[in-house]
């Protein structure tokens, strides 16, 4: 674009903050508390009686006129469509899980709205449908699939359901041979994020359950058998007997054909080290909890994954080093051995095959893959990748082989089966993409944040002139989760508008390991929202973009993240999205996820964490008068995760600040009664969210062909 271009498109962007009119009004009812001799007024606190009819009847409102300002900007509908096209552009896989010669996986074809359970024999063998979450045979409504376990001999498969995005799984067993439910409905199962695990023999299995007047905490792990009557056994975790946990203490319980034990996490809340106990198998058959659990591993060991491994438990530490080490624990106590040493590579994850692991680690923000033998005197030794990306998945075959799934930014996702002395062998579980990304580049760079550290940023652009462009930049930075690279159809859509999508790698992350997440952590969290400011203060200087050409987003924990950045920095954004954002930071861990996220963003009960979260929250840090830039609050109705009420309130609040402001931007909130935090929406749902929020943004950044009518 040209100086008059954006001459132009500055003007129209103008202009157009004169669509924006009186908002639904909304009651005022200050409550005042008192933390450590300070008082905090909230306006809002009763928008958290979100069953009231008054609540109900205010959130209507927003949402009908957010949807009657999406329907003036002209763009919308045809934007809507093109993001329809690549999304049904090719079919869709991942989920990959071998089991018994066979490979379970989620598919989506095109023009279908939720991914569907597949089987293949093997992974180039004939594949069949096993069940369409959308026609549930015995169970009305529409569902999403939240986890599945084969059995080891693959006759049979225990899967999670869930309607409306809520994650409130029910746990059904279907045979796999005839396509047909057992049964079994086992409520209160949403926790089995990582599936549930079975006895070697297949008949029955461990899984986690919380009560039904909870949603995170209190949970257990409990033993059913495939076929019985009888209540499942209580064999670890909240009700146990003689024992101690927190409510937030979340368990799991893993066993091995491989092995005599039962192995049992304990995740403590949201704080990324585990612990982990061993107990043999027989007698957790028999006796349930009363078993002779022993911990094997404890928070000072600051083991972020373990496994059984025969008599002993392979674990990834971050003790010595916060880019972590792999490790075997041995079950009858002493010291550990070293499998592989820390390097200069993050070492993320890893799974076991048979007699060796393959571990994931992160080089310069792509993955790295190295094998490791469990054999006495064996080394490791790299994997070769076709490209520069992220692994997805990887998941162990017969014959010392592995799938794993690979993407990068401007790469397409690929599934190859890569074995010791041999190239990757590329396989169609995931059909090539069809897509033309010739006209897409990445690029790594560094930034200086305010206190010298050096924050990556990735940056995704159509080829060409280095010109100032429509600019997306996002954030995470919480949990030390990486945001690694990865291939979005939907972006084609964005640099066809002559857009640039950027990813600022903020501390609270993982992707220069534990420092780096913990260089943003509670106290320090500031951080996360220096190094956003400063990625796009970046991307401005360089001229990548400009502040009328720049939109801010960041979703969940993120909300934290964008929520700082206007707060602090509003003149470098045109527009921002905070999606299910987290930004009642003094209210969060009174929520039902609230628990587990002490360990991650502190408590108001202790004085040196109140004072930062104070200092930060987006809600409590709004400014009278001051000009923000236009924001559009997202959020689902159904959301277990981040309450409706969190995001409700920031988007009241900031319309509050900005009312008498006559050239003050618009303030929208977005309800989608359909959803929940993302997980489990159907494709529509995605696509409508995505249109409305980037004809949003392209609506501010004054693009012509979103401009509402005079």
């Amino acid at each position: 674009m040209n100086r008059s271009t954006l001459l132009a498109l500055s003007l129209l962007a103008a202009a157009a903050q004169a669509l924006a009119s009186a908002y639904p009004e909304t009651p005022v009812k200050p409550v005042r508390d008192r933390y450590h001799g300070v008082t905090v007024t909230d306006p809002y606190r009763w928008m958290e009686d979100m069953a009231s009819p008054q609540f109900q009847a205010w959130l209507k409102a927003q949402s009908e006129f957010t949807a009657a300002g999406l329907k003036t900007l002209p763009g919308r509908q045809a934007l809507r469509e093109r993001l329809g096209q690549l999304a049904d552009a090719g079919v869709i896989t991942g989920g990959y899980t071998p089991s018994a010669g066979q490979v379970l996986y989620l598919k989506r074809e095109p023009g279908q709205n939720q991914r569907r359970l597949w089987l293949r024999q093997g992974v180039d063998g004939v594949e069949r449908q096993l069940l369409d979450p959308l026609a549930v045979p015995g169970m009305p409504g529409k569902h999403s699939i939240d986890f599945y376990s084969p059995s080891p001999d693959g006759k049979r498969v225990a899967l999670g359901l869930s309607a409306g995005g809520s994650e409130n799984s029910t746990l059904v067993v279907m045979d796999v041979a005839s396509g047909e439910l057992l049964p079994e409905r086992i409520a209160h199962a949403g926790l089995n994020q990582y599936g549930v695990s079975w006895l070697a023999d297949g008949s029955g299995f461990f899984y986690n359950r919380h009560p039904a007047d909870e949603r995170y905490n209190k949970s257990a792990v409990y033993f059913h058998r495939l076929g019985s009557t009888e209540a499942d056994r209580l064999v670890f975790g909240w009700g146990a007997p003689k024992s101690k946990w927190q409510i937030a203490d979340l368990p799991y319980v893993y066993v091995s054909k491989q092995s005599k034990w039962a192995l049992a996490e304990v995740l403590h809340g949201d704080a990324v080290d585990r612990s982990y106990y061993a107990a043999p198998l027989e007698a957790v058959l028999k006796d349930g909890a009363a078993a002779p659990w022993k911990r094997v591993i404890g928070p000072k060991d600051r083991v972020t994954r373990a496994a059984l491994d025969g008599d002993r438990l392979v674990a990834l530490s971050q003790a010595k080093d916060p880019r972590r080490e792999l490790l075997a624990y041995p079950v009858a106590g002493g010291a550990p051995q070293t499998l592989l040493p820390a390097s200069s590579q993050v070492l993320l994850e890893f799974d076991k095959g048979e007699g060796e692991l393959l571990v994931r680690g992160l080089d310069a923000g792509v993955s790295r893959l190295t094998r490791v033998p469990l054999k006495e005197g064996a080394q490791p030794e790299r994997l070769l990748l076709p490209f520069d990306g992220t692994v997805r998945e990887m998941a162990a075959l017969d014959g010392g082989e592995w799938l794993v799934r690979l993407e990068g930014w401007t790469q397409p996702a690929q599934t190859l089966v890569l074995k010791p002395g041999s190239m990757p062998r590329a396989v169609n579980l995931q059909p090539p993409s069809g897509l033309d990304v010739t006209g897409i580049s990445a690029e790594r760079v560094m930034v200086k944040s305010h206190d010298g550290v050096e924050v990556p940023l990735s940056i995704i652009s159509p080829k060409g002139a280095m010109v100032a462009r429509p600019t997306i930049l996002t954030g995470y930075g919480a949990y030390g989760i990486v945001m690694e690279p990865g291939f979005r159809a939907s972006r084609l859509a964005w640099a066809e508008q002559g857009g640039r999508f950027a990813v600022c790698h903020v501390r609270g992350g993982g992707e220069l390991g534990e420092a780096w997440h913990q260089g943003a952590h509670i106290v320090n969290k500031q951080n996360t929202v220096s190094d956003f400011i400063a990625c796009a203060q970046y991307l401005i200087d360089k001229g990548y973009t400009s502040p009328q050409l720049l939109a801010g987003t960041g979703g969940s924990a993120g909300g934290i993240t964008i929520g700082g950045a206007i707060n602090q920095a509003p003149q470098l954004f045109a527009a921002a999205q905070a999606a299910v954002g987290v930004s009642d930071m003094l209210r969060m861990e009174l929520t039902p996820n609230g628990a587990p996220n002490i360990a991650e963003f502190g408590t108001v009960k202790n004085p040196q964490h109140f004072k930062a979260m104070y200092a930060l929250s987006p809600y409590h840090r709004v400014k009278d008068g001051q000009a923000y830039p236009a924001v559009i609050v997202t959020t689902g109705a159904n959301d277990p995760r981040v309450d409706a009420w969190m995001p409700s309130k920031f988007a009241a609040r900031l319309q509050a600040a900005t009312a008498k402001n006559a050239n003050a931007k618009p303030v929208w909130l977005r309800v989608d009664y359909e959803a929940g935090h993302g997980m489990g929406s159907s494709i529509s749902s995605q696509l409508d969210e995505q249109a409305d929020v980037w004809s949003f943004f392209l609506w501010q950044f004054g693009h012509p062909a979103y401009q509402p009518a005079k």
